[in-house]
C-alpha cells in the first residue's frame, strides 16, 4: 500500500498561520491564556493548521480528481483558505468571548 503525500509535504500557508499566531499570541486580556505566561508557549491557530494539513492529502495524489497541475493549485488554494478562515473564526470566538461587547463580522 503506497502511503499518500499529505499537504504538510507539498505547501502550507505559512503567511497566514504566522499572523494568526501573533494575533492570537498578542491577546493579552481576559483571556485563559493571561494567567501564565509559558517560556515556550506554542499557539493553538499553529497546531490546528499543522494538524489539518498533516491529515488532508495532497491534491496530487488523486490525479483522477485534479489531473492537471492547475486544477492541483486550485484545490491547494481551497484548502488554504480552509485554513485561514478556521484562524479568523477562532480568533473572532476567542475575542467575543472575552469582550462581548465587540462588534460581530
Amino acid at each position: 500500500m503506497k502511503i499518500k503525500k499529505k499537504l504538510i509535504e507539498v505547501a502550507l500557508p505559512l503567511d497566514a498561520i504566522n499572523k494568526a499566531s501573533a494575533r492570537e499570541k498578542s491577546i493579552r486580556h481576559g483571556h485563559p491564556s493571561t494567567l501564565h505566561l509559558w517560556w515556550a508557549r506554542r499557539p493553538l491557530a499553529t497546531a490546528r493548521a499543522v494538524i489539518f494539513a498533516q491529515m488532508v492529502d495532497d491534491p496530487s495524489e488523486h490525479p483522477d480528481l485534479y489531473p492537471t497541475e492547475k486544477e492541483q493549485d486550485k484545490e491547494r488554494k481551497r484548502l488554504f483558505k480552509i485554513i485561514e478562515d478556521n484562524e479568523r473564526e477562532q480568533f473572532q470566538c476567542t475575542c467575543l468571548q472575552h469582550n462581548p461587547s465587540l462588534p460581530q463580522t
